[in-house]
């Protein structure tokens, strides 16, 4: 999707915590589709504020980059940090969670949380019926969404390819 808004692209740093997300394993998945888009992957672990400011900062010093920001506690506490050196450095950013473009940010994609929170309060109406908790199916996300802000894409001189424009579950303008 990154690739898709910013075909020039080359360089994305894959931003987040290892002591707060499933990092290896974000960073593996990325490092297996990177190649098949003439992108090379950039393993950017942080952990407080400086080390985003520091991180962002440093890649933002080549041309070509992108960021990319998983599911990650860090990432939502600093939301307002990264969208802000996204911005000033004009990086194109995806993230994993719809508030984080309605914060500002470009566009995200990822598990519509709503369904998410029900499934999860269907498990809990089911164990608090006695059901136990290890005979029940384990489940995967199985509805993502995309939010696109045109706004920021503007802002960051990206045009936003129709196609995307008309696949996306909500556009923010």
């Amino acid at each position: 999707m990154l690739k898709e808004i910013a075909p020039r692209l080359e360089r994305v740093a894959l931003v987040a915590n290892p002591k707060t997300s499933p990092y290896a394993y974000f960073l593996r998945a990325a490092e297996a589709v990177a190649p098949s888009l003439a992108i090379k992957m950039v393993p950017s672990p942080v952990a407080t504020a400086g080390d985003i400011e520091r991180t962002i900062n440093s890649f933002a010093g080549a041309p070509n980059g992108g960021l990319l920001l998983p599911a990650d506690a860090t990432i939502v506490v600093h939301r307002d940090l990264i969208i802000a050196l996204a911005a000033r450095y004009k990086l194109p950013a995806v993230y994993a969670f719809h508030f984080m473009v309605a914060a500002g940010g470009l566009m995200s994609y990822g598990i519509d949380q709503a369904e998410t929170f029900r499934l999860a309060a269907s498990y809990v109406d089911r164990i608090l019926r006695g059901d136990k908790p290890a005979d029940l199916p384990v489940q995967a996300p199985t509805k993502f969404e995309t939010t696109v802000n045109l706004r920021t894409a503007k802002a960051l001189d990206i045009p936003i390819p129709p196609g995307l424009l008309v696949a996306a579950d909500e556009v923010i303008e």
